[in-house]
């Protein structure tokens, strides 16, 4: 059975250096694709920095029990969904999750 593993602190603590960091030298693990409403960053590609979603898409999710985790961070909301988990799962991948303090 794959592992869950959380990497928890507010934003700009450093949680995206340390994820780049494990993933590259621990083979098999991987990090989830959280949802968010905020607007896609230069360079920023849906599906593989995030799974970008309007708000209306945002709260459909929520209303479907969709998430294992979600928060709203400043003026957007974030979330992971079980259906990300279970296609890592399904790879049998040990799974990182980067996440604000308010999800986890």
């Amino acid at each position: 059975m794959p592992n869950v593993f959380v990497i928890s602190a507010p934003s700009g603590a450093g949680k995206t250096s340390l994820v780049a960091a494990l993933i590259e030298q621990v083979e098999g693990l991987v990090c989830s694709v959280s949802h968010t409403t905020r607007l896609p960053r230069s360079g920023e590609i849906d599906a593989q920095a995030y799974h970008f979603v309007d708000e209306q898409q945002f709260n459909e999710l929520v209303e479907a029990d969709a998430f294992i985790e979600y928060a709203r961070v400043f003026d957007d909301a974030y979330g992971t969904t079980q259906a990300e988990l279970a296609r890592h799962f399904e790879a049998e991948c040990d799974v990182l999750l980067k996440i604000d303090w308010q999800g986890a």
